[in-house]
């Protein structure tokens, strides 16, 4: 069933079961009736037929890879995929759509908005959600990233791989180990980096910005 048909059901339900005071008794036009207090905003657009966030989240990455849509259109759909992905429900469900491999295939792309975006959406998805990090893991977008951070000529775009970055390998020390295994040498630090201590994964991370601001305009 649709989570948000699940969650009007439920409503529902939970709403005949404690019935509001008769209001056919009362003249009072101040009464209250009962509000849509308990249903999010997926369960109010199946009620009245709009699509879900899911159905949402299909059809932009669908315009993000559609070869009939404009780069501009292309962004915007990018921008409201990452806004719909910034709830952990959503976010979660990038694997169950089956969204992760395009979302990750963009950070390749020829057009430095569309890389941009793709990093910022990942880092958005990542940001303290174990289950998330190790999808990013899982699909390889690490080595990518890591790619930009260092190498891509648009200072965004190395900008958001950063940060997608920092947001992947906090508390997850599968995700640092790989990340450290993919930056040169010289960028790795002495000693042991713990993925749970703050100032450890924050010292990586500058390293990583000291040597992205040196890449060539």
């Amino acid at each position: 069933m649709d989570p948000g048909m699940n969650q009007l059901l439920k409503w529902s339900i939970e709403n005949s079961e404690n019935p509001y005071n008769d209001l056919t008794a009362t003249t009072d036009p101040k009464a209250e009736r009962p509000s849509g207090h308990g249903l999010n905003e997926e369960a109010i657009r199946s009620l009245m037929g709009g699509p879900s966030d899911a159905d949402l989240m299909k059809s932009s990455m669908a315009a993000i890879q559609s070869p009939d849509i404009s780069l501009d259109n292309k962004l915007v759909a990018f921008d409201n995929f990452e806004q719909l992905i910034e709830t952990v429900d959503n976010a979660n469900n990038l694997e169950n759509l089956a969204l992760w491999t395009p979302l990750v295939a963009e950070l390749s792309s020829a057009e430095a908005g569309l890389r941009r975006m793709a990093a910022w959406c990942i880092g958005t998805a990542v940001q303290n959600n174990i289950k998330t990090q190790e999808r990013a893991l899982a699909v390889n977008a690490l080595p990518l990233l890591v790619q930009l951070a260092l190498e891509d000529p648009d200072d965004q775009v190395r900008r958001k791989a950063i940060y997608a970055l920092s947001s992947e390998i906090r508390n997850y020390p599968p995700a640092l180990k790989v990340m450290m295994h993919h930056l040169p040498e010289e960028l790795r630090p002495g000693g042991v980096v713990n993925a749970a201590d703050m100032d450890d994964v924050d010292k990586v991370i500058d390293v990583i910005k000291q040597a992205s601001a040196k890449v060539a305009k």
